[in-house]
């Protein structure tokens, strides 16, 4: 069972964490409000993420079984691309802001090592852009290409 602070939605990438050791959004202080609206200031938005990870090589077979387990895991995923020694992963995330997107990126990978059998690769890079940017780059022709096919491919 996810434990969710009221009056927000479950990232479903934030991960499992034991009880009682909730974290707090350093960035929004609780029954923050804009002026005269009443409305939240930092409601949840969608961030698009890139996570580049390398390592020393291992069984590319291994490599794909990996990613599709942390897929089906977590369908947020909207695709992974691998080789023998290096992967990518892009999805969007639902968070207040960008430290709070990157933080849930900078955790997957080492998380879900385990559990997916994930190689014990470092993170490499990382791209955290909000939704607007996200189209505005792909609508110029010079952002990231549309997740399309979703899932796990060879790069």
């Amino acid at each position: 069972m996810r434990r969710v602070r009221p009056g927000t939605t479950a990232s479903r990438g934030a991960g499992f964490r034991p009880a009682g050791d909730e974290r707090a959004l350093s960035s929004v202080a609780a029954g923050d409000r804009r002026q005269g609206g009443g409305e939240a200031r930092d409601l949840p938005r969608l961030w698009h993420v890139t996570l580049s990870v390398s390592g020393e090589p291992a069984p590319v077979a291994e490599v794909r079984r990996a990613l599709e387990q942390l897929a089906h895991d977590h369908p947020f995923l909207l695709t992974s691309r691998y080789a023998d020694d290096h992967a990518e992963i892009r999805y969007w995330e639902e968070a207040r802001d960008l430290h709070d997107a990157a933080a849930v990126a900078l955790r997957l990978w080492g998380e879900h090592r385990r559990t997916a059998g994930l190689p014990p690769w470092e993170i490499v890079g990382l791209e955290v852009i909000d939704r607007a940017t996200y189209h505005q780059r792909v609508a110029a022709g010079y952002g990231p290409v549309p997740a399309t096919p979703v899932g796990v491919h060879p790069f």
